[in-house]
């Protein structure tokens, strides 16, 4: 195997020589991913609290019909704005988010004792409507148990008997278990990184060795192909795993210094849950460095292997989007799906729940089962002349 290494230190040594391609594979994402992440929670953060704290200007269209409910939400702080001539084109083209339209059949309706209409105008579908859309169904639905109560205690009726029930939530979260709510892309992105870290040596190692008429030289020496194929691969898997690991002690500091402390969220990832998320993790590596390898080596040249590249980015964002569109929970069968299950553990440790042995065992193990299948199909690939001589 002294050739094996021979070849893995020499691509090491070569990798840190350049400089710019190395803060590119291997630093990069430690300091982009935390600092976009902040950067977008602090964002969305005081956004979300400009807009909660906003004055409410709220065109009511209708307004003599309802005199009380209008004298209500003005006293609420809305500002009543004159109704425009149609409120419906007005939401379409975003002059305003949110109109009230008080139907002329609210007075008799008022008067009967039914209940009476309040139509709400507003587009669901533009994110920027929804805040206020809330505050004014809020102040609605307030004057509405309000004027109920009052209808009740006129009659001699206790207002409590309208609640046959009373529902009580019982929290059995915690501030940790909370805080895979903010760090829903934290799997993501750890399982982007296991491939972008080892990219650009799987690249250049192979298709830019072809290219540069250098790989040639490099066969000629008498060591077996397949440890140069694989000390190759170790060196890919080895940066990867090194930005892997910046990535997750990045993210490690870089929470606590999130906006959370009002949300009751706890950020902090211990020891215990970083080792278990690079133990689970680790794998994917392998599997990384393996595929990436061997597209490389199919390549004809760094362009074509470029090309490939994206397609192979999709690969850990499957998983990855299914679990934070489909959230579910983990169980033994899942553990033996690769990068599915990684997905599924990453998320347990954030929430400091305990991982059996077994669950770790079956990720670790089937996710090396195929990616040693994947290298020891690129180990072969240097014995076939035209993969080596593809020009």
């Amino acid at each position: 195997m002294s050739g094996l290494m021979t070849v893995y230190k020499k691509e090491v040594r070569e990798n840190l020589r350049d400089r710019r391609s190395l803060f590119n594979s291997v630093l990069l994402g430690p300091i982009l991913f935390p600092i976009l992440f902040i950067g977008l929670a602090y964002f969305a953060g005081n956004k979300q609290q400009e807009r909660a704290e906003k004055i409410l200007e709220v065109p009511v269209v209708g307004a003599q019909h309802a005199a009380n409910l209008v004298s209500f939400l003005e006293q609420q702080g809305v500002m009543i704005q004159p109704a425009p001539e149609d409120p419906e084109a007005s939401v379409r083209a975003q002059e305003v988010q949110v109109i009230i339209r008080i139907p002329e059949q609210f007075p008799s309706q008022w008067k009967s004792g039914k209940p009476a209409v309040v139509e709400l105008i507003a587009d669901p579908s533009r994110r920027e409507s929804d805040i206020p859309m809330q505050r004014i169904r809020g102040l609605l639905n307030a004057y509405g148990a309000q004027i109920g109560q009052l209808r009740l205690q006129l009659r001699g009726v206790s207002p409590n008997l309208r609640s046959a029930i009373m529902v009580k939530d019982v929290d059995l979260s915690t501030p940790q278990s909370r805080g895979m709510l903010v760090m829903i892309m934290l799997p993501y992105v750890l399982m982007i990184t296991a491939f972008t870290g080892g990219m650009h040596l799987a690249i250049d190692s192979t298709a830019g060795e072809k290219e540069r008429k250098s790989l040639e030289p490099l066969l000629i020496n008498p060591v077996p192909r397949w440890q140069i194929m694989l000390g190759k691969m170790s060196a890919t898997a080895t940066y990867a795993f090194a930005s892997l690991s910046l990535t997750l002690l990045a993210f490690r500091f870089a929470f606590p210094l999130l906006p959370t402390g009002a949300l009751g969220v706890d950020l902090n990832l211990g020891i215990k849950a970083i080792s278990g998320i690079l133990l689970a993790v680790a794998p994917v590596v392998v599997l990384a460095a393996a595929m990436l390898t061997t597209l490389a080596s199919l390549a004809k040249s760094l362009r074509e292997a470029q090309s490939y590249m994206g397609l192979v980015f999709m690969i850990p964002m499957i998983p990855s989007l299914i679990f934070m569109v489909n959230p579910m929970k983990p169980e033994t069968w899942m553990m033996a799906i690769p990068m599915f299950s990684q997905n599924l553990l990453i998320g347990e440790y954030v929430r400091g729940e305990s991982v059996s042995l077994l669950w770790l065992a079956m990720s670790m193990g089937s996710t090396l089962l195929l990616g040693f299948g994947v290298a020891a199909i690129a180990a072969t690939l240097f014995s076939r002349p035209r993969i080596v001589f593809s020009n």
